[in-house]
């Protein structure tokens, strides 16, 4: 058993009484020390429970203890920025395993290292300069979902390249491996583009928008600059559309007739190690109609009876068609006219207003859409009826 005398190591007379409890297991050694007043009545009264942590016997010293895997958190794998006007904002998911695998019901908090290098110093091969750490506190892990984290910072200084990792921790001693580092240089944002505009058609929504060409500072831009293009359905949270494009026109393919859809470009500062994001614009919003008529009727066909026509059609094989229209003409006219509708699925009309003085008439068929536009469709083949 390891023995070591407390108050030796602090250099005290031994006027105290000591019991020593000693755990070698873990090299932790338990020191309780009782003080017996000599001079009151009082029995003995504990004062001091401390922990000692040594290498050897006596006053040695030891570093932070190691914690074992199963207490250990695995690294965060994901770490992602996006940047700004503003600044940099930093996601990553919560790790929800240990080291050996062991399932986490929180995180503690994260060290988050920053380093700042001055593009006109940065040396490639050098290590990279991080600083001591900041601590974002953690939290609950859910059950049955990621858990992401956020950080932004801001007041970021123009031609310096950052650098970022973090690490999580649970308690104050049992901490995670980096994480992936990631980079960017911070310059001087372009402006917000201007004159979005958005012109709708049948399926497809038409962005176009002028040319950025000065830095929000009002400077003129000296990179290339490429556009960041956001939608919204119907007013909801914007998401970004693919990747950034040089265009100053973007063509959206993937849109529903009848549905509203919101806008916004962003300019982004191309640099070597990175894209800097700039100012949004105003959203704009549109929505697309459907412009496309549905197929015309066929199978047409008419019965005449003593008093009335009734006219017969195969169903138009779509779930857009809202009605069908009915036109008729005489043997002497050049267009036939409207005379009533059919709403669907409906495929007979019966005709009981005829005119008097004609021996022949001929009927056509054509179907109606649900759009706004009310798309129809052309008239199907006529077909003729005369009296018997």
């Amino acid at each position: 058993m390891l023995e070591v005398s407390f108050f030796a190591c602090l250099n005290l007379e031994p006027k105290f009484s000591l019991i020593n409890r000693f755990m070698d297991r873990e090299n932790i050694i338990m020191v309780r020390v009782i003080h017996y007043f000599e001079k009151k009545r009082f029995s003995f009264l504990l004062l001091i429970i401390a922990t000692l942590v040594v290498n050897t016997s006596g006053c040695g010293y030891k570093s932070m203890p190691v914690p074992p895997e199963d207490m250990i958190p695995n690294p965060v794998v994901d770490l992602r920025y996006e940047l700004s006007e503003k600044g940099v904002t930093l996601t990553w998911t919560y790790p929800t395993r240990t080291a050996a695998g062991h399932k986490l019901t929180e995180i503690t908090s994260f060290d988050i290292y920053r380093a700042v290098v001055p593009l006109s110093s940065y040396c490639e091969s050098c290590p990279i300069p991080f600083g001591n750490p900041m601590s974002f506190p953690g939290g609950i892990l859910p059950e049955d979902e990621a858990k992401i984290a956020v950080y932004e910072s801001t007041l970021l200084r123009p031609d310096h390249l950052y650098f970022f990792k973090i690490k999580s921790k649970i308690g104050w001693w049992a901490e995670s491996t980096d994480s992936n580092i990631v980079s960017f240089v911070w310059s001087i944002p372009p402006r917000a583009p201007k004159s979005l505009q958005a012109d709708a058609g049948d399926g497809i929504i038409e962005l176009s928008w002028q040319p950025v060409v000065e830095k929000l500072d009002g400077r003129p831009l000296n990179q290339p600059v490429k556009y960041q293009v956001y939608k919204s359905l119907g007013g909801g949270a914007f998401v970004h559309v693919g990747e950034p494009i040089s265009e100053t026109t973007y063509t959206d393919n993937e849109v529903i007739n009848g549905k509203r859809y919101f806008y916004k470009i962003q300019a982004m500062g191309v640099h070597e190690r990175g894209m800097v994001g700039g100012g949004l614009t105003v959203d704009v919003t549109s929505v697309p109609v459907d412009l496309t008529p549905p197929k015309a009727p066929t199978g047409v066909h008419a019965l005449r009876t003593a008093k009335s026509v009734k006219v017969f059609w195969d169903k138009v094989k779509t779930d857009d068609v809202k009605e069908y229209a009915i036109y008729r003409r005489a043997a002497n006219d050049k267009k036939s006219k409207l005379i009533d509708r059919v709403n669907a699925p409906y495929t007979l009309f019966t005709d009981n207003k005829l005119p008097t003085d004609e021996n022949c008439l001929y009927y056509a068929v054509s179907a109606v859409d649900k759009s706004a536009a009310a798309n129809e469709s052309s008239l199907s083949l006529e077909v003729k009826v005369c009296k018997q």
